[in-house]
């Protein structure tokens, strides 16, 4: 089954519905320190399988990385993994920066 894609404006309005959501960010800690959405929980990519007890599988995971490829494979991993509620931030957090918070960084 294909990954879920979200747009920056599907996720802005899930967000402003406050819609029980996990924001995982899997960029490296200095890009996420750079920018990030806020209450994001940072989990490098390669960290993902060592750390998959601090996710919920009946949760809604948007997966968010700069421009969108990391957090799609973070999606097929987790997918792998049982985990069934995801989607994939289109564009990442740089689309995120242009489209509806230009607030955030972008690099």
């Amino acid at each position: 089954m294909p990954i879920n894609q979200w747009s920056p404006q599907q996720l802005r309005q899930s967000l402003e519905d406050k819609q029980p959501l996990l924001l995982l960010d899997v960029r490296e800690p200095h890009e996420f320190a750079y920018a990030h959405i806020e209450g994001s929980l940072l989990i490098p990519l390669q960290q993902v399988p060592e750390r998959l007890d601090e996710l919920d599988a009946e949760q809604d995971i948007v997966v968010i990385c700069h421009h969108g490829m990391r957090s799609q494979q973070a999606c097929m991993f987790l997918e792998h993994s049982g985990f069934k509620r995801l989607y994939n931030l289109k564009g990442g957090i740089d689309a995120w920066s242009m489209v509806c918070d230009p607030s955030v960084p972008r690099y």
